[in-house]
Formats: C-alpha cells, sequence, structure tokens
C-alpha cells in the first residue's frame, strides 16, 4: 500500500497510532509497528528519563520504525527532546504549539518532524516551518481540540486543498471504512487514537479500557475551553465542571476544579468518578478490547474490502 506517508516512514501501511497521554507507552507501540504500522510512544504524561526507557524498551521489541510524540507545552521539553535525539529516534510528532522551534533542529539530526494541527491556518503555518507532514485533526478527536470545532471531514479536504505536504488525517477514525473516507477527502493516511486505548498493549487502566467499549453515542463533550479545549466522557468530574460553569466561573475557578494530575487519576489510575477521561467520539463505535495487532489487521482488511465495494458504485 506504497504512498507518500509508507515512504516517508518506510512503513507497510498509511496507518500511524496516536501518542496519546497514559495509554501510548512501548508495548503499544511496538505492537503496532510490528503489525506495518507506525506506533508512537506519547512523552506527554512521561518524565524524562521515563520517555528514555520506553524508547530503549520498543527499540528492544520491534526493529521497526516507531516515533514519540512531545506536546510543546511540556515543562522539560529541552530534556525530552535531548533524549529523542540521543536514542536516534527517527520520527518525532510535534503538538500544542509553535512548529517553526524544533523543526530545523530535529531535522539537522536527520529526524522526521510531524506537527498536529486543528486548523487550515496552523496547517500552512506547519508548512512554512518546514514540517515533514501534518496531522490535520477534527474535533470528533479525544482529549486537547482546536477551538474552532471543524469536523475531521470538513477539516481535511480544507487543508488538502491548501498544503503541499503529506497529510494525515486524525478524529473520529477506528475502522477501515473510515479510513478510507479520510483518504478520499484528500489524506496520505490516517492516526487513530481511541482505538488503540482498548488495545491490550496500552498501559490505560483496565477500568478505563472497559469504560471506552461501553460508550454510547453522545457519552462525550468538548468542554473546558477557556483553558484548553478537551473532549471527555461524562462523568462525575464532567459533572463538576458543568455544575460549575452555571455560575458564569473565572478561568481561576476553572484550573482549581481541574487540579492536578487530573488525567493521570481517571486514564492511568482508573477512578471513573473524579479522574478525567479524555476519550473521541467514535468510542461509540469500539465494542472490545483487542491486541493492536489484531485491531490494525482488522482495519486493514475492512479498508481493502470496502475499496472494493465503493469500486461498484
Amino acid at each position: 500500500m506504497p504512498n507518500k506517508i509508507t515512504e516517508l516512514f518506510n512503513i507497510k501501511y498509511p496507518l500511524i497510532q496516536a501518542g496519546m497521554i497514559w495509554a501510548s507507552g512501548w508495548k503499544l507501540a511496538s505492537a503496532v509497528s510490528n503489525e506495518g504500522g507506525l506506533g508512537i510512544i506519547g512523552a506527554g504524561s512521561m518524565y524524562p528519563e521515563t520517555l528514555k526507557l520506553h524508547i530503549q524498551k520498543c527499540k528492544a521489541a520491534t526493529n521497526k520504525p516507531f516515533g514519540v510524540n512531545v506536546p510543546m507545552l511540556y515543562p522539560e521539553i529541552d530534556k525530552l527532546m535531548e533524549i529523542i535525539i540521543g536514542e536516534n529516534v527517527q520520527t518525532v510528532f510535534t503538538s500544542a504549539g509553535n512548529p517553526k522551534v524544533w523543526t530545523k533542529h530535529l531535522q539537522s539530526h536527520g529526524i522526521k518532524v510531524v506537527h498536529v494541527v486543528s486548523s487550515v491556518k496552523f496547517a500552512l503555518k506547519s508548512q512554512e516551518a518546514g514540517v515533514d507532514a501534518v496531522v490535520a485533526e477534527g474535533f470528533e478527536a479525544g482529549g486537547h481540540n482546536g477551538r474552532d470545532e471543524t469536523t475531521t471531514f470538513t477539516l481535511i479536504p480544507m487543508v488538502r486543498e491548501q498544503i503541499q505536504i503529506p497529510l494525515i488525517a486524525a478524529g473520529g477514525i477506528a475502522t477501515g471504512r473510515g479510513m478510507l473516507a479520510a483518504m478520499v477527502l484528500g489524506a496520505d493516511a490516517v492516526q487513530v487514537g481511541s482505538r488503540f486505548v482498548a488495545s491490550n498493549e496500552a498501559s490505560s487502566h483496565i477500568n478505563f479500557k472497559k469504560k471506552v467499549v461501553e460508550a454510547k453515542e453522545g457519552d462525550t463533550q468538548l468542554t473546558l475551553k477557556e483553558l484548553a479545549p478537551v473532549r471527555l466522557m461524562k462523568n462525575k468530574f464532567y459533572d463538576d465542571i458543568q455544575q460549575l460553569y452555571e455560575s458564569k466561573p473565572s478561568k481561576e475557578d476553572l484550573i482549581k476544579l481541574l487540579g492536578r494530575a487530573r488525567a493521570k487519576k481517571g486514564m492511568f489510575e482508573g477512578d471513573l468518578v473524579e479522574g478525567e477521561l479524555e476519550i473521541g467520539q467514535i468510542s461509540g463505535l469500539i465494542h472490545e478490547i483487542k491486541p493492536a495487532a489484531e485491531i490494525l489487521r482488522e482495519m486493514i482488511a475492512e479498508f481493502e474490502a470496502a475499496k472494493k465495494e465503493v469500486a461498484f458504485y
């Protein structure tokens, strides 16, 4: 299935596993890479030495390409980048910041750089910064999102129209049919997050995984736009946010309610009541926890079958 993305990353399939906090450790990344996709370690929830350990374990578990996702708001980002360069990681996905800050430096060490965006405006800025590819993520996605609430199937063709570099679609994609639809609209590949949360290898807590497969349509909502828009599964913590909004809270009030380590409490420690549960809208279509390799194989098989079905129209 060769195309711009498979050639750029030297992978078999144009399918990237998202580098999600508290879910994307070395076990998940290596499993996806071994099956022909691009596995990504999510550095946003790791101390620098923890990231180093995950990179080394991933190298031991796969001889295939893998990458690291680095949120640019990370307080010790210099240390993360030093480790990534020192460990000869081939690909870095950056997010939540200005791609100009690190792109050239990473590329000077032979590292491919991909930046995650939520709008045409930032896709163009990323292209100007010289990134090798962009991920355009619609607001269906779990976790932190764009303020414009542009859906994936609106965003992808608009970005495709404006940029020349390879384009990866993200947000609301968990099936082979969704993968095909995104690529018909102009994407060269897809990035899949929520589906891999409900995998055996994801480092997220089993309580959270079970909650994901129980999810139905309407069980997630974008909120906390005053801080950083985030899509959450509805639980007591989410209800507390909505109750606070009724009093027209200040930004400081929202920060106080959020507190510290709320995402870790929910997704990694399994507190389904007080924890922050970040997951995408597509969770309503996820019904089973499976090995990551099986998820990838099923998506590719459905993708190929859907292509043949479409050919009949």
